[in-house]
């Protein structure tokens, strides 16, 4: 399939509009009509409805894949154009708000450094697609499991660190006065769904046999800062790991069960331009 072709459905399928899809992406809506008869035709079914435009069960299971494959273009043409860069140029380091190490930011370049705080999904993405050198992504697993992360491109991944994972009460809470809790007694229990501020409710789903933990409070954001004043204030639980869980007007409990650990994996291609490659480097060098 060619991949203009895949792009201009992809684009009219999220719109659900000819003109929109045209607008974005530069073409006449007349170019956009054709590549999607030239796509239908390719592939011998129709894609998308007319009046709405909406996808067919067959355009469905192909937007299933196209995302995946268009991705994996974009991570190809970034990894070639890295090898061809010649210059060295500054580090770009993009880091989940739990996963930014303090020995990484003790090991950053005195300058030409970009630090981008993503959601955790979006740094495979940025290191694939080469808007950034090197990523630090975390999450809740077993010791010395690897994380699971989005196959989106050959990428090297491995730990750098591993600590305890705490979870943040407000200091009036009945189990403010716990050694350590268990996962299991807190599924029923009202939550912060943070997923890219706080160690996911997805993973403490995982851990827990896959139930439990609603949803008291939505944070859409990355500041930990924020998370952690609605803890404070008594809008849900939330799970961080123990390095982000001394705040004020909380209490951080250990969790003792199950025996899981708060894990950071830096996440890169290769080859490595200077900077990167030095940081690389020294975060390989676990303490």
């Amino acid at each position: 399939m060619d991949p203009h072709l895949l792009r201009t459905y992809v684009t009219v399928a999220r719109l659900a509009s000819f003109s929109e899809a045209a607008r974005e992406l530069g073409y006449t809506q007349s170019a956009v009509s054709q590549h999607i008869a030239a796509l239908e035709q390719d592939l011998g079914a129709a894609l998308l409805t007319r009046r709405p435009v909406a996808p067919t069960a067959a355009g469905e299971r192909l937007l299933e894949h196209a995302g995946p494959l268009l991705l994996r273009l974009d991570a190809a043409r970034a990894d070639v154009v890295r090898m061809a860069s010649a210059p060295e140029h500054g580090l770009t380091l993009a880091a989940a708000p739990t996963a930014l190490l303090r020995r990484a930011v003790s090991a950053l370049p005195a300058a030409g450094v970009t630090l981008r705080v993503l959601p955790r999904d979006d740094i495979p993405v940025a290191v694939a697609t080469g808007t950034a050198d090197l990523g630090l992504v975390d999450g809740l697993a077993a010791p010395s499991d690897p994380l699971r992360l989005p196959d989106v491109a050959p990428l090297t991944a491995y730990g750098v660190a591993e600590e305890p994972v705490r979870v943040l009460l407000p200091a009036a809470h009945p189990l403010a006065g716990r050694p350590g809790l268990r996962l299991g007694d807190l599924a029923d229990a009202r939550w912060l769904d943070a997923p890219d501020a706080a160690l996911p409710l997805s993973q403490l789903r995982a851990a827990n046999g896959g139930h439990g933990f609603r949803t008291a409070l939505r944070y859409e954001g990355t500041d930990v800062r924020t998370l952690t004043a609605l803890a404070a204030a008594g809008r849900g639980l939330t799970l961080l790991p123990a390095a982000a869980a001394d705040v004020p007007g909380t209490v951080a409990i250990p969790l003792v069960h199950p025996r899981v650990i708060h894990r950071t994996e830096l996440l890169h291609t290769t080859p490595l331009p200077g900077p990167a490659a030095n940081l690389a480097e020294a975060l390989a060098a676990r303490p």
